[in-house]
């Protein structure tokens, strides 16, 4: 299929042939009709994605300052590959259309395939053939709807979440800045709620647009026009409610609104516009400064938007699904008439042209619509998702036969997320005779993206034709936490070589199921992305300490930081706790220092605190002390790493310098580049047991006892005492 997508790095606009995305549970999958610009969001992110460098960095400070933690946090060179790699990246542009229901996934009754639907959200309802959007962010057109007004869907709700904001009263006076496709549609809205408009804009045809459209009057906010309006319908009082619609780094629509709002009057923030409010205007009238934030309640939330879970009506009467209906309804009976401020609709095969004409000027508009060309029965859409009976490729105990030395490896990716895309990918992509064969991935751009960076010679969101693929020899599960099992359990029953990163299982029942898949189909070629203990630093300073007679003393502190809002790992119900998700990585790493397998395990964590104490202990009597912390320092470094016994002390600084204390003294060099946490070296080693067939990097065993180790944490903190980790024969 095709989408239209954008270089933020070089600026480039393109409609890329990607895969077709995969119906998953708890949505549907979409066939464009009609998709929206937004000529003030989108024209915005066209123009800063033409800008330098440097220009891109002063329109989003907020991004700068993220970017100088991750320096602070993970080092320059990291942080440069991880900025470079998302800016040069295609992303996807658009958020509200309107098509028709191709294929309804698990869960989804209150739609049929082949019906009208419009659809938001800036991941899901994007300017491409086919979208998978889930159950929130669809609501069904009304009959007698034409497909090209519901596709205004999405940025209606916008305008009406801000009007919702103002608390608009029947008979007040309300002042829209900003006559722009956001404004147009809060002039109609705040008109068909009983409220008096006066519109402001610098365009004389907005103005008159307006003003047709129901406004009782509008003009240049330069001119005095608007002051008399304002004044002559409120008796001079000024307006009850002021919406910021404009964008731009003008403050002129801020100081407007202060001067013409009445006193303790309402300011609402729908655009993104400067606001240096001037505080004594401000002050003087007790203005209350109100934000709109984009759809509706429910927006920014993944257990809303991803999971479907809705919000009571009797708590939140309008959420995002709500308002698109209610805003649908609206159009449907008349009440908003969008059709006037469709300024041009162009075909989808002409996306990149259009916006260009926008970027330059020469197409004026207040909205814009791609037309999407009507297909039924096209090859190679989707199919009713099916479960293959693998092939027993390997009887029990056997090993991978050696490959000849000439003969590349070729790996598939299943997922290519900022971990696989910054960590894995571009060691791999340089390294002989590897050949990069199939990636793997439930949104088409991740996909297209990923073979354009990385050389991969397909792009599919369908897993089987991988797993049934016997030109692929390994596979890399580099997905969310929750899919990892399940998809382990299938690779290796389909008999491939497997690397999922960490973490194996959420639980153990999932963890069950990969050994039963191991028993089933004799193929124990599994490994686990626990990297550290491939670290060069790491293992020169073990190397150095040297071996042990007597128990042993670790302590670990893992720095490990606030998460930002809106982070799927925070969605524990599905994706599990953070320990569980990244603890593995600090018990193996553990493990192999003191040369074994944990046998029991406590854990504390003060109540409502995500900082936890987790405390092996090994058959020799050694004992390793996990401090996993969240209300550290965030310029601390993330971990630190101590190892005490037989009279000498291992130190580890954050991968960037060691040290071991004894007879004698040894301090490495600071590294002068990047934190190396060993995935290069780890994917070597996995590299060369493809290619040889020999023992995989870490037994299996050991892969074992540290999920078990990691999964018996949550235990402990439920029992609030050891928990043993008993050995099965």
């Amino acid at each position: 299929m095709k989408q239209v997508v954008q270089n933020y790095k070089s600026g480039e606009l393109a409609v890329l042939d990607v895969p077709v995305p995969g119906c998953k549970p708890g949505g549907v999958l979409v066939r464009s009709a009609y998709s929206l610009i937004s000529t003030g969001t989108e024209l915005m992110k066209v123009s800063e994605a033409g800008m330098s460098m440097l220009g891109k960095a002063r329109s989003r400070p907020d991004q700068v300052a993220k970017v100088m933690q991750s320096v602070a946090t993970n080092g320059l060179p990291a942080t440069y590959r991880k900025v470079m790699g998302k800016l040069d990246s295609y992303t996807p542009l658009g958020y509200s259309l309107c098509g028709v229901v191709e294929q309804v996934g698990a869960g989804i009754d209150d739609v049929k395939v082949g019906d009208l639907v419009a659809c938001a959200g800036n991941e899901h309802a994007l300017h491409a053939e086919l979208n998978w959007v889930p159950k929130n962010l669809y609501a069904p057109v009304p009959d007698g709807l034409a497909p090209r007004h519901a596709a205004f869907g999405t940025v209606g709700s916008i305008a009406m979440q801000g009007v919702r904001q103002g608390e608009p009263q029947l008979g007040e006076v309300a002042l829209v800045i900003g006559l722009g496709l956001i404004g147009q549609l809060v002039v109609q809205l705040l008109t068909a709620a009983g409220v008096r408009v006066v519109g402001a804009d610098p365009d004389p045809a907005r103005c008159e647009l307006a003003e047709r459209l129901g406004a009782a009057a509008c003009g240049d906010p330069a001119s005095a026009a608007v002051e008399a309006a304002v004044a002559e319908l409120t008796d001079g009082h000024g307006v009850d409610q002021v919406f910021l619609a404009a964008g731009g780094g003008s403050n002129q629509p801020v100081e407007l609104a202060a001067r013409l709002a009445r006193d303790r009057g309402r300011v609402v923030d729908i655009g993104k516009c400067r606001l240096d409010l001037p505080w004594n205007a401000y002050y003087e009238k007790e203005l209350d400064v109100r934000f709109s934030r984009s759809y509706g309640p429910g927006r920014y939330d993944p257990s809303y938007e991803l999971e479907g879970r809705d919000y009571p009506i009797g708590y939140v009467r309008w959420t995002e699904r709500r308002n698109l209906a209610c805003f649908l309804d609206l159009v449907a009976r008349g009440r908003v008439d969008v059709d006037p401020l469709v300024s041009h609709i162009a075909d989808f095969d002409d996306a990149v042209e259009t916006y260009q004409r926008l970027k330059d000027g020469e197409l004026k508009a207040v909205a814009v619509l791609f037309k999407y060309p009507e297909q039924t029965g096209e090859a190679g859409e989707p199919e009713a998702p099916s479960v293959a009976v693998p092939e027993v490729r390997r009887s029990e105990g056997t090993s991978t036969p050696a490959r000849s030395a000439k003969s590349p490896v070729r790996f598939a990716f299943v997922g290519a997320g900022n971990y696989a895309t910054s960590m894995l990918l571009p060691h791999l992509a340089r390294r002989e005779g590897v050949e990069l064969a199939t990636v793997v991935t439930t949104t088409a751009l991740s996909g297209a993206n990923a073979q354009r960076k990385f050389g991969f010679a397909k792009a599919t969101t369908d897993l089987d034709a991988v797993l049934g693929d016997p030109s692929v020899d390994a596979v890399f599960v580099v997905t969310r936490h929750s899919s990892h099992a399940e998809l382990t359990r299938q690779a290796l029953l389909a008999g491939k070589t497997v690397f999922v990163e960490k973490p194996l299982a959420l639980t153990e029942d999932e963890l069950a199921g990969v050994l039963a898949a191991v028993e089933e189909s004799g193929n124990d070629r599994l490994q686990v992305g626990f990297n550290r203990r491939f670290a060069p630093l790491l293992q020169e300073a073990k190397e150095r300490f040297g071996a042990r007679t007597g128990p042993a003393n670790l302590r670990y502190l893992v720095n490990a930081g606030k998460l930002q809002h809106g982070s799927w790992y925070l969605q524990q119900g599905a994706e599990g706790s953070r320990f569980a998700g990244e603890g593995g990585h600090f018990v193996d790493t553990a493990s192999w220092l003191l040369d074994a397998d944990p046998v029991s395990v406590y854990a504390t964590a003060a109540p409502g605190n995500e900082d936890l104490q987790v405390v092996l202990r090994y058959p020799d009597g050694s004992t390793a002390t996990i401090s996993y912390v969240t209300t550290g320092a965030p310029g601390f470094p993330k971990e630190t790493l101590d190892l005490v016994a037989d009279g000498k002390v291992l130190r580890l600084d954050d991968f960037v310098r060691a040290s071991v204390h004894g007879s004698k003294k040894w301090v490495s060099s600071r590294l002068p580049k990047a934190r190396d946490k060993g995935q290069n070296a780890e994917l070597a080693a996995f590299v060369k047991a493809v290619r040889t067939g020999g023992p995989m990097p870490v037994p299996l065993e050991s892969l074992v006892a540290t999920t078990v180790a990691t999964l018996a944490v949550q235990a402990g903190l439920a029992g609030g005492a050891p928990v043993t980790l008993a050995r099965q024969p």
